[in-house]
């Protein structure tokens, strides 16, 4: 269990804190729902794992992308008022995106599995599943709605509950994405046997706001370990112009996580290719 206060000896932020409080009911809610048999039947008949980190390793766009499907955010409240999943996630892959980032928590983003599911039966490229995950039933019903990849947030999980779930993850044969936004998270994220992709949040925890220099400066502090294990980095939040693809890039990261200034546009498509070959343009 997480109690809030005795993560890394200093007292959550109350906004996660509240976010964790809320999914800890949620999950208590789901465990009391679900038995271990109809569990078992929906993983066995879950669709196919996509190799994920592969996906992103093979874009002719360098950073790739994975543009994220998510209806709201909790301080810009609804993002796009025609939201429909699936027509977005179709958007992303004909613009170029290499893999989507689909947001399944209900209470502050108003995603759910059920966008996942019906994503995964209409787009083919991987997915993503991004919550809030505090236990292991939660990647259980992620990889059996058609989840390809996990994201797990070091901040909210201790050193052991991070390598009990990388486990289960690897075992279910998807990826795990470790998200970090600060030194700490990151040197403990380093010291786990086998983390093989990591997230940089630029987001602040306590107010939410964005400053993509902290992922300069997480990768000029640990470059040469991060390449040396091989390490897949992706970049996230506050990541709105082809300006600040580059400035990522030039940190040093593979990928980045896009989704607001993607999904305020009219035309997604349009959005997403504008974005991609503004780095590298296509000549007909």
């Amino acid at each position: 269990m997480i109690y809030p206060g005795t993560i890394h000896n200093h007292q959550m932020p109350v906004t996660l804190q509240e976010i964790i409080w809320h999914k800890k009911l949620e999950v208590a809610k789901m465990q009391q729902d679900m038995t271990w048999a109809s569990l078992q039947r929906q993983l066995s008949s879950a669709p196919t794992v996509r190799d994920f980190s592969t996906a992103l390793q093979q874009s002719i766009y360098k950073p790739s992308l994975i543009a994220e499907v998510k209806k709201s955010s909790f301080y810009h409240s609804l993002i796009r008022p025609d939201f429909e999943p699936v027509t977005i996630a179709q958007a992303y892959k004909r613009g170029g995106a290499s893999c989507l980032s689909v947001v399944t928590d209900k209470k502050f983003f108003q995603g759910g599995f059920d966008h996942l599911r019906a994503i995964r039966y209409r787009v083919a490229i991987p997915l993503l599943c991004k919550d809030f995950i505090i236990d292991p039933c939660q990647i259980y019903l992620a990889r059996s709605a058609g989840a390809d990849a996990v994201l797990l947030i070091a901040a909210i999980l201790t050193d052991k509950e991070l390598k009990n779930f990388l486990r289960v993850i690897y075992y279910l044969g998807m990826n795990a994405i470790i998200q970090v936004n600060n030194l700490h998270d990151l040197d403990r994220v380093l010291e786990l046997e086998d983390a093989r992709i990591i997230s940089i949040n630029n987001q602040s925890y306590s107010d939410f706001s964005s400053n993509i220099h902290i992922t300069q400066e997480l990768m000029d502090a640990r470059r040469s370990q991060l390449q040396k294990l091989g390490i897949l980095v992706i970049s996230e939040s506050g990541i709105e112009t082809p300006e600040d693809l580059s400035f990522v890039a030039e940190a040093g990261v593979q990928t980045v996580i896009m989704g607001e200034s993607l999904l305020k546009e009219h035309d997604l498509e349009l959005a997403v290719k504008n974005l991609l070959q503004s780095k590298f343009p296509i000549h007909h």
